[in-house]
Parts: C-alpha cells; sequence; structure tokens
C-alpha cells in the first residue's frame, strides 16, 4: 500500500487541493501557524488535522511528517524531553537538506517551531531550543531529545488517517531513551528565563492550553 498516496484519496476535495499548495518546509510551517493550538488529550491524525482544523504539538509534527513525505523528505519526527511534571515534551517533524537538519513544529510558544536545516547534527538542533523552551513560571525546562522515529513503520497501521495509528506512534515515541543535552551538575546552575525573552516567547501564546493552567495536563 502507497499510505501517502492512500492519506490523500482520504483527503476531502478542499483539503487536498490545500495540502498539494504546501510545497516547501516554510509554507508547511505557515499552515501550522494558521491552526489553533488546542492541547486537547486526543491525539489528531494528518486527516484529522485538515479536517478539524485544530493540532498541538504532537499533531503538527505528524502533519508535518506527511507534508514533507510529499516533498520527497522521509517522516521523521524526534522528541524534545523536558523535567518530568514540569512542562510538556515537544515533538519535531524533521528534514534535511545538503546534510544539515532542519524541523518544522506546532506550539503555543512563539520560539519553539521553525528551524531552517543549517544544523550539522541533531543534538545542535535541539539545541536552539533551549533558551526558549521554559514553563510558566520561567524555569527553562528542557533536558534532552531522542532519536528520530521513522513513522513509515506504522504505515500499516495508517498512522495518517487512523486515530488508532497515532496511538501506536505516540506510545513509541515517548517510550524512546532520552539523550541528555547536558549533565545534571549544569541544570543545576541554570538562571531563569529574563523577562524580556519571556514576553518576546509569549507572543500570540494562548495561556488557557499552558502546561500548568489547562484543565488536562
Amino acid at each position: 500500500m502507497d499510505a501517502l498516496a492512500e492519506f490523500e484519496r482520504r483527503l476531502p476535495p478542499a483539503q487536498r487541493l490545500l495540502f498539494y499548495t504546501l510545497n516547501s518546509p516554510a509554507q508547511i510551517q505557515a499552515y501550522l501557524d494558521d491552526l489553533p493550538y488546542i492541547a486537547e488529550e486526543l491525539d489528531r491524525s494528518p486527516l484529522r488535522v485538515m479536517t478539524d482544523g485544530q493540532a498541538h504539538c504532537l499533531d503538527g509534527a505528524l502533519f508535518a511528517a506527511a507534508a514533507l513525505r510529499r516533498l520527497g523528505f522521509p517522516p521523521l519526527i524526534l522528541d524534545l524531553v523536558p523535567v518530568p511534571g514540569k512542562d510538556d515534551d515537544h515533538v519535531l517533524a524533521l528534514y534535511r537538506v545538503g546534510g544539515l537538519w532542519g524541523a518544522v513544529a506546532k506550539s503555543n510558544y512563539a520560539g519553539l517551531r521553525f528551524r531552517e536545516p543549517i544544523h550539522r547534527t541533531l543534538r545542535e538542533l535541539a539545541l536552539t531550543y533551549f533558551e526558549h523552551y521554559y514553563s510558566l513560571d520561567g524555569e527553562k525546562t528542557l533536558r534532552a531529545y531522542t532519536r528520530p522515529l521513522d513513522l513509515a513503520r506504522f504505515d500499516a497501521a495508517g498512522w495518517m488517517w487512523d486515530e488508532e495509528g497515532v496511538e501506536q506512534v505516540s506510545r513509541r515515541l515517548y517510550r524512546l531513551k532520552p539523550i541528555p543535552l547536558f549533565p545534571p551538575e549544569a541544570a543545576a546552575r541554570l538562571s531563569p528565563v529574563d523577562e524580556r525573552s519571556y514576553r518576546a516567547g509569549t507572543v500570540g501564546t494562548d495561556f488557557d492550553w499552558v502546561f500548568g493552567r489547562r484543565a488536562n495536563p
């Protein structure tokens, strides 16, 4: 089965035409930026992201991976891992140009979204999110990242159109072993985010859906 072709076949005509206009990583990011960030418990397939017109970070990464796949990139995602219990994980859709990594992502925070393909390693890419990754009380919370997960492994489960397939992806993703970005003694020396950076990073943030404030953390 050609999973991408099956996904496209299942899209309603208007959404299919829209999907075909997303011809670069930056255009995929712009599409995600236009969707409201709704951090519900439901993890949506790319099909449901388009038909419901909303997404949170895992939904957005899955959609971006499907859209990047149409452009010839493998459907890869990576998890950014925070201090447990202090923030949300953040999921990136990865792409690589000329051997350099970039990312597309849906976020409620301005600084946790798109990255140009200029990063030599995944660690280097992950570290660009560090200063922008902070909790409601200003604590810098990013600690680790995972190896990429190839979503093609879940094609038979229909991850692009079936929420049960998405659940299989989610279970596998969150079981991946985190790779620390720095040692615990460095984490103990971290300062809180400064006020100006905090304000800049929360431009456009819907605080009803922020970790620590929303009803379903």
